[in-house]
C-alpha cells in the first residue's frame, strides 16, 4: 500500500492503482502524503486544502475527506485521527517520495559508482509526470511540486554525473543535450556535457558548446561562467591528460576555495631516508596506474621520525594533490585524550566549507559525507600518530584519487591485511645516514673535525633521529661546545629509550632557568599547540618576554613550530615536560600556572563571544583574571580564527575543569564557546560541554546558570533531531526559573520551545508559546526581547499561513526594532515582512521589505543571509512578472554562496536555469 505523489495523486493497494476523485480529497490525502507519520493539524490541512475560501463546514467536510480516503485505503487505522489533527500510517515507505529520497541517498553514499546508478535509475524511474497533478491550481501544493521537481532534476544530473564516472560519454550525449536544451544555463549540466563531448573526441564541439554558454549567461544574467566552468574550458584547450580519466574529469569541476593546506612545516632536522622516500614514490606512481587508492602504514618506534617522514614526504608530492591536503595528530600514543574520528571528521568536513547544518550527527553519515565531499578529488590525507585500524577506518576516502599516509607505533596489521594498505617499517638511521644529519645541522667543519667524537655520538644516540636531532640542536646553539663533550653527558645511557631520556635531560639541563621553567610548564598546556600569548599566560610574564624564551626552545629542537606562530612539541617531549614540572616545581606553582591558562582561556573566549554576538547579554559574575591577558582577539574575525585555533585547547581545559572541581569556570567557558559551537556545527562538543555546565552551576547553587545551559542543551538536542531530549531540558530550565520568578529566563524558554515546535512542523503550538514568551518578556522588562518575540509570533503565524495575522505583528516587532536601536534583527524582520506580502500577493511591497534586509546584512557583512534574502527576493520579482530582476538577484546570491562554498548555490543555479 503507497501514496503516490510523483505525478498524479493516486493510491497503490494490492498493486492496483486507485485513482482519487475531487480536487479536494486529492489535496487532504496529498497533503498528509508529504507528512507521512507526523500529525498534521486540521488548521494546517484546511488552509492547505482551501487556502482563502475554507467553507464554515470546513472542519465536517475534512472530516467526509478522510473517512473517504480510508475506505479507499482499505482500512480505518491508515489515516488516524489526533487531538489535533490526522496522520498517516502506511510504514517506512508509505509513499513514493519516500522511497524517492532514500534511493537517492543510498546513491550519493554508495562507494561502487555501478551501486550509485542503479539506485538513481529506481528513483528517477519513479516521477511519472509533473509531481502533484492535480492539486497544483492550489499554491501550497504548486511550491511542493516545485520543490519534487528540483529533487528529480538534482536526482537526474548525479545519475548522469555517476554514468559519466562509469564511462558512459558516449550514450549521455542525447540526454544531456536534451537537458541542457530545457535548462540553458543550468552550468552543472554544461559541465557534464562539455566533458562528455571532450571524451568522445569532439574537443571543438565542446568547446563551442562553452562559448554558447558563455555569451548565454552575458545576454541574460551579465555574468561569466563560475570559476569551476573555465577552468574545464582551460583543460580541454590544453587537453589536459587528467580529462581523460573519470575522476580528474569529476575534479576539475569542484568549485574552487576552500582547498585546505594543513600540511606542519617541514622539520630542518629530517633524517634523509632516501630508501623511504623512494619507496613511497614507487608506491604512489603504482597506485595511480591502477587507478586505486594508496594507503601507506609508516611505522617504527617513538622518535624513529615516522612524523618527519611523512610530512616531509608530503610536501614534496603535494602539487600531485590540488584540491587539498589534510593532517590531523589523532595523539594515539601521547597522554592526552584520543581524538576519535566523529570529531576529526567534522574537523575535515569544516576545512572543506561544509555548513555546521549539514553535517550530520551519526559517525556512520558523518563518515558518508566526508567521502562524498572528497569523491573524484585528488586529496592527500596524513594520519599521524594512529593507536589502531579502527581509529583510521572511518578516516579513509573513498575515491582512488587519493592517497592516505598513517604513522603509527603499531604496524597496523589490520590495515593492511583488510585494506590493503601498503607497510613502510622505519628502523634505525644508517650510520651514514646518521652522519649526514648531524653534517647537515651541525655543519660539515664541526663533524669533520671531530670524526670520532661524531661517531661516539651516532653510537650513544642509538641512530635515532629525535636524539640526534636534539644533541646537533646543543652543539648549534652552543658553537664553543665541543662535540666530545655532548658525549661526555651522554654516556651511561642505555638503548634507544635511555638515549632519549639522556639526551631530553641534557637539552634540558642546558636551558637558561626562564626557558627551562617555560619548557615544564607547557607540559601542562592540552591541545596540539599553542601561541605565544598562551605560553605567557602559563608563566606569568608578558609575551614580549616570553618570545625569546620560545626561540631558546625552538633553537634547541625541545618545540617544534607547526604552523607560524603555533608551537607544539613530541607526545615523548611532553611527557618529559610534565615529569621535569612534577619534580622541579611546587604543587602551589603548578595550581598556580594552571589557574591562569584557565583564566586565559576563559576570558579570551568571554571577549571573543561578545564580538561574535554583539547584542549578546553580557555574562555576569565573571571575575578578573589574576594577570595581565596579552593579544586578544579584535574584532569578528579574529575572534572566529581564535575559536578555530583553540577548539580542541578549549574543549580539554572545559573537561580539566570539571575533572579539577573548578566550577565556576565549567558553566562560564561552557556559556563562552557556546555560539561558535552552535554556528559552526560542533554539536557534540556543545552537549558535553552544557551538560557538565548544568552539574556545575547546581553544586555552585547558581540556578538561573543551570536554566541557561538547559537551554543551550535543548537546542543543540533539537539541531541532532532528538526532540524529545530538547523537549525535556526545557522543562527543566522552565521549572528552574519559574522556582526563581525569573520572568524573563521563563520567557526564554517560552521562546525556545516555539523555535523547537516550527522545527517539529507544529506552527500551532509554536503561535501559542510565542505569546507566552511576549507577555513573559513584558513583565521581566526586556522590551528589545519582546519586539524580537513579537516577529517570532508572525513568523510563526506565516509559516502556518495565516499571513493576515502575521504581517501587523511583524510590522510592530520591526517599528519597536527601529525605536529601540535593534540593527541585529531588523534584517531577519524585514526578510520576514518580505515573505509575507510576497505571499498576500504584495509583490512591490515584499521586494521593498527584502532590499531593506538586504542593507541591513550587508551592513553587518552577513554574507549567507544576505544570499538567502536575495534568493527569496528573486523569488519575488519573479512573481511580480520581472524575470530579469529575478535573474539578477539570483546570479548574485549563487556569486555568494560559491564564495561560501555552500550547498544552497546548486538549488538557486536551477531556478536560474528554469
Amino acid at each position: 500500500m503507497q501514496v503516490r505523489l510523483l505525478g498524479s495523486v493516486e493510491v497503490v493497494v494490492g498493486g492496483t492503482v486507485r485513482p482519487v476523485p475531487g480536487l479536494r480529497r486529492k489535496a487532504v490525502l496529498a497533503m498528509l502524503g508529504l507528512h507521512p507519520g507526523q500529525i498534521v493539524s486540521s488548521d494546517r490541512l484546511i488552509d492547505a486544502v482551501w487556502a482563502d475560501d475554507a467553507p464554515a463546514t470546513a472542519l465536517n467536510t475534512l472530516q467526509r475527506h478522510v473517512s473517504y480516503l480510508r475506505d479507499l485505503l482499505g482500512a480505518k487505522d491508515t489515516i488516524t485521527a489526533r487531538a489535533s489533527g490526522y496522520q498517516l500510517v502506511l510504514g517506512d515507505e508509505a509513499t513514493d517520495v519516500l522511497a524517492a529520497e532514500r534511493l537517492i541517498r543510498a546513491g550519493r553514499q554508495a562507494a561502487d559508482p555501478q551501486r550509485t546508478v542503479v539506485c538513481l535509475r529506481e528513483a528517477v524511474a519513479l516521477w511519472r509526470g509533473r509531481p502533484l497533478t492535480g492539486v497544483t491550481t492550489l499554491r501550497w501544493f504548486a511550491e511542493q511540486a516545485d520543490r519534487l521537481d528540483l529533487l528529480e532534476h538534482e536526482a537526474v544530473r548525479s545519475l548522469a554525473e555517476a554514468r559519466l564516472e562509469l564511462g558512459e560519454h558516449r550514450q549521455l550525449i542525447p540526454g544531456l543535450e536534451q537537458l541542457v536544451a530545457e535548462r540553458p544555463l543550468d552550468e552543472g549540466l554544461h559541465r557534464l556535457l562539455l566533458t562528455a563531448l571532450y571524451r568522445s573526441g569532439r574537443q571543438a564541439a565542446a568547446l563551442e558548446r562553452f562559448q554558447q554558454l558563455k555569451r548565454l549567461l552575458a545576454e541574460e544574467l551579465g555574468i561569466d561562467p563560475s570559476p569551476a566552468l573555465r577552468e574545464l574550458e582551460t583543460a580541454i584547450l590544453r587537453q589536459d591528460p587528467a580529462l581523460d580519466t573519470p575522476d580528474s574529469s569529476a575534479r576539475i569541476a569542484v568549485a574552487g576555495p576552500p582547498v585546505p593546506s594543513q600540511l606542519p612545516l617541514a622539520t630542518r632536522a629530517f633524517a634523509p631516508r632516501v630508501r623511504e622516500l623512494a619507496g613511497l614514490d614507487a608506491m604512489l606512481a603504482d597506485s595511480r596506474a591502477a587507478g586505486t587508492m594508496l594507503i601507506t602504514v609508516v611505522s617504527g618506534t617513538a622518535g624513529a621520525g615516522k612524523t618527519a617522514l611523512a610530512v616531509h614526504w608530503s610536501h614534496q608530492v603535494r602539487r600531485s594533490f590540488p584540491d587539498g591536503q589534510l593532517y590531523v595528530d589523532l595523539r594515539g600514543f601521547g597522554g592526552d585524550k584520543l581524538i576519535d574520528p566523529p570529531a576529526v571528521l567534522r574537523r575535515f568536513l569544516d576545512a572543506y566549507g561544509v555548513p555546521g547544518h549539514r553535517i550530520p550527527a551519526g559517525s556512520d553519515e558523518l563518515a558518508a559525507l566526508y567521502r562524498s565531499v572528497l569523491a573524484d578529488r585528488r586529496v592527500l590525507v596524513v594520519l599521524d600518530n594512529a593507536r589502531d585500524a579502527a581509529q583510521v577506518r572511518p578516516l579513509l576516502p573513498g575515491s582512488p584519487g587519493c592517497a592516505v599516509v598513517v604513522t603509527s607505533r603499531s604496524r597496523l596489521t589490520e590495515l593492511v591485511a583488510f585494506e590493503g594498505a601498503q607497510p613502510v617499517t622505519l628502523g634505525l638511521l644508517t650510520d651514514g645516514e646518521a652522519r649526514d644529519l648531524l653534517a647537515r645541522r651541525i655543519g660539515a667543519d664541526r663533524t669533520a673535525a671531530e670524526p670520532a667524537a661524531v661517531d661516539d655520538v651516532i653510537a650513544l644516540c642509538a641512530r635515532l633521529p629525535l636524539a640526534l636531532a636534539l644533541a646537533a640542536a646543543s652543539c648549534v646553539t652552543r658553537p664553543e661546545l665541543a662535540i666530545a663533550e655532548v658525549n661526555r653527558q651522554l654516556r651511561g645511557s642505555a638503548g634507544p629509550f635511555g638515549a632519549l631520556q639522556s639526551v631530553f635531560s641534557w637539552s634540558y639541563r642546558a636551558l637558561g632557568p626562564a626557558a627551562a621553567r617555560l619548557f615544564r610548564l607547557l607540559g601542562l598546556h592540552p591541545g596540539p599547540d599553542f601561541t605565544a600569548p598562551v605560553a605567557a599566560s602559563l608563566t606569568g610574564v608578558p609575551v614580549a618576554a616570553v618570545g625569546p624564551l620560545i626561540a631558546e626552545l625552538l633553537g634547541a629542537n625541545l618545540l617544534q613550530e607547526s604552523v607560524p606562530g603555533r608551537f607544539g612539541f613530541h607526545d615523548l617531549l611532553r611527557a618529559y615536560a610534565l615529569d621535569r614540572a612534577g619534580d622541579d616545581e611546587t604543587a602551589a606553582g603548578l595550581a598556580a600556572a594552571d589557574r591562569r591558562l584557565r583564566e586565559h582561556y576563559l576570558h579570551t573566549s568571554v571577549r571573543a563571544a561578545m564580538l561574535l554576538t554583539p547584542a549578546r547579554q553580557p555574562l555576569t559574575g565573571l571575575a578578573a583574571a589574576g594577570h595581565a591577558i596579552e593579544a586578544v582577539p579584535a574584532d569578528r574575525d579574529t575572534a572566529v580564527a581564535w575559536f578555530h585555533d583553540e577548539r580542541q585547547a578549549l574543549q580539554a581545559m572545559l573537561r580539566r575543569a570539571a575533572d579539577g572541581g573548578h566550577d565556576e569556570h565549567v558553566w562560564q567557558l561552557a556559556w563562552a564557546v557556546q555560539d561558535f559551537l552552535d554556528r559552526w556545527g560542533h554539536w557534540e562538543d556543545q552537549v558535553a560541554n552544557q551538560l557538565l555546565a548544568t552539574a556545575a552551576a547546581g553544586r555552585l547553587g547558581l540556578p538561573a546558570a543551570q536554566g541557561h545551559a538547559h537551554i543551550s542543551a535543548s537546542t543543540t538536542y533539537a539541531r541532532l533531531g532528538d526532540h524529545d531530549r530538547a523537549q525535556d531540558h526545557l522543562q527543566q530550565a522552565l521549572d528552574l526559573f519559574a522556582g526563581l520568578g525569573d520572568c524573563g529566563g521563563q520567557a526564554k524558554v517560552q521562546y525556545q520551545l516555539g523555535w523547537l515546535c516550527n522545527r517539529q512542523g507544529r506552527h500551532g503550538q509554536a503561535v501559542r508559546h510565542a505569546r507566552q514568551a511576549l507577555r513573559l518578556y513584558r513583565a521581566a522588562g526586556q522590551p528589545m526581547m519582546a519586539a524580537r518575540t513579537l516577529n517570532s509570533l508572525g513568523w510563526g503565524y506565516a509559516l502556518s499561513g495565516d499571513f493576515v495575522r502575521a504581517r501587523p505583528r511583524c510590522e510592530l516587532a520591526l517599528a519597536q526594532m527601529q525605536r529601540l536601536g535593534d540593527h541585529a534583527f531588523q534584517a531577519g524582520t524585514s526578510d520576514s515582512l518580505g515573505y509575507i506580502h510576497h505571499h498576500l500577493g504584495n509583490h512591490e511591497l515584499a521586494i521593498a521589505h527584502y532590499l531593506r534586509a538586504l542593507e541591513l546584512y550587508r551592513g553587518h557583512d552577513d554574507r549567507y543571509y544576505e544570499a538567502d534574502t536575495l534568493d527569496h527576493l528573486g523569488d519575488a520579482h519573479r512573481a511580480a512578472g520581472d524575470p530579469a530582476a529575478a535573474r539578477t538577484a539570483w546570479a548574485q546570491a549563487v556569486d555568494i554562496l560559491d564564495r561560501l562554498g555552500h550547498a544552497d548555490a546548486g538549488r538557486i543555479r536551477v531556478k536560474l536555469a528554469g
